[in-house]
């Protein structure tokens, strides 16, 4: 591209195109391609706004909505060449609409500028990520309600501390994440909900004199309203930063499971067998399987992270309106969606392949003195005692049984009764670990039949 056909996008302002290192710092085609299919959409938009408003006629108006589905088709078809001489996505539909069409082409841009042209394509396009995000949510959360349903009664022990701690089920654990998924479907909702504005129509920064219908174009592109203020409007990129955080939480939900996969599926562990399709050889341990997937998802959380730092950076000392600042809003945001979605994908797919051991579970829990909560209950419900004091009895219990290598339903009663003579044998009825989960009854507890209600409550939100 010539600097002349750069200089006749711009008009007659400059007398001379810039060089080599201006371009490559000013031009952002090299990513903002991506947006292509969300620019010629909001165009089509506006140019039929033009035409139902008089700004320009019909014949125009359907020449340019037609013109740019033959840009699109090209975009799709990989023929169309980008031109980093003309900077961004806009200039170069623009430009080649022309070629397309003609001077009509030149009508396009009445009533827009392109700070409210970006801001509209870039809100189009994070509004498809939330609801791919939103998609891809559900379908993870339905993994773990199946697995959450295969194991509702299964013991496992549960850990303060990587300790063990109490029993619970495999139910209740698994459905621990559908809690924190849930909460990152209902973000991801609400996000959408809130960014659901369109811009197109704030021009630079003041407006526009010729009789836009803003309504028309919001509704034409499925916004809930227009942007109320044009200052905000071509300024605001907090939609993108709402996304980020919500990808940020939503990748560190995803980052703690997988650092579960990693432990549970280790020969230290043996919990659960992550399927062939989600781990890889060693090239020289022929006996290892490791749990690559997980481990990458662990590792992409920094990527989310640091694209949510890196847009609150630009942004936080920007002045009212549009700086060129903004158009570094684009790349970190591409690469969060795309590893968010990557790691969305790959952890449902290792939910729904994984396979825990009910046998190794059940035994894990039964380690650990994983019971003496029950007991220290059992000794201020059954014998009255302060909870502080049963705590103290208990943990004498424990140390004894410890110093013998047993656990606590090891102890004879006589052992027990050295310890707090009105002990009866009434209390191994709590010590088993069956026993412990089943008496779990609170609401949220792990006990098999609350985890069945949780498990039935989120089918229900789920349809």
């Amino acid at each position: 591209m010539t600097d002349q056909t750069s200089n006749r996008m711009w008009g007659g302002r400059f007398a001379a195109g810039p060089d080599a290192i201006m371009e490559a710092i000013n031009a952002s085609i090299g990513f903002d391609r991506r947006l292509a299919a969300q620019d010629i959409a909001g165009s089509r938009a506006h140019a039929a706004m033009l035409a139902a408003t008089g700004i320009v006629s019909d014949r125009d108006a359907e020449a340019i909505r037609e013109g740019l589905l033959t840009v699109l088709s090209e975009m799709e078809a990989g023929q169309f060449v980008f031109s980093a001489a003309l900077e961004d996505i806009h200039m170069n539909v623009e430009a080649r609409l022309k070629d397309v069409i003609g001077e009509a082409a030149g009508r396009l841009h009445t009533g827009r500028s392109r700070n409210d042209q970006v801001a509209t394509d870039f809100r189009l396009w994070v509004r498809d990520q939330l609801d791919a995000a939103e998609e891809a949510l559900v379908t993870l959360l339905r993994a773990c309600l199946a697995q959450a349903e295969v194991g509702a009664d299964w013991v496992m022990p549960g850990f303060t501390h990587l300790q063990v701690a109490q029993p619970v089920t495999w139910g209740h654990h698994m459905m621990a994440y559908v809690e924190m998924l849930g909460r990152d479907l209902g973000r991801v909702r609400d996000a959408r909900n809130r960014m659901n504005e369109c811009p197109l129509g704030a021009a630079a920064l003041a407006g526009t004199s010729f009789p836009i219908d803003r309504d028309m174009t919001a509704s034409e592109l499925g916004f809930d309203r227009p942007c109320a203020n044009s200052l905000d409007a071509v300024s605001d990129r907090d939609f993108a930063l709402e996304f980020l955080n919500v990808a940020s939480i939503c990748a560190m939900h995803l980052s703690r499971l997988a650092e579960e996969l990693v432990i549970w599926s280790s020969a230290q562990f043996r919990f659960v067998a992550l399927s062939d399709r989600f781990s890889t050889g060693s090239s020289i341990m022929p006996q290892k399987r490791n749990p690559d997937a997980a481990e990458l998802i662990r590792a992409k959380i920094g990527r989310i992270f640091g694209a949510n730092v890196a847009l609150m950076t630009v942004m936080k000392g920007l002045p009212l309106a549009y700086s060129k600042d903004m158009q570094e809003d684009k790349e970190q945001v591409f690469d969060a969606a795309d590893n968010l979605l990557l790691a969305l994908a790959a952890m449902d797919g290792m939910v729904r392949d994984m396979a825990p051991d009910r046998e190794v579970l059940e035994a894990a829990a039964s380690t650990g003195f994983s019971t003496a909560t029950d007991l220290a209950d059992w000794l201020v419900r059954v014998l009255d005692l302060p909870f502080r004091e049963a705590h103290h009895v208990t943990g004498s219990l424990v140390a004894m049984a410890e110093r013998t290598g047993r656990d606590l339903p090891d102890l004879t009663l006589d052992e027990m009764q050295s310890v707090h003579g009105e002990i009866t044998a009434s209390v191994y009825d709590v010590l088993g670990v069956h026993n412990s989960v089943a008496s779990r009854v609170s609401y949220g507890g792990t006990a098999p039949a609350q985890v069945r209600a949780q498990i039935a409550r989120w089918k229900e939100m789920l349809e």
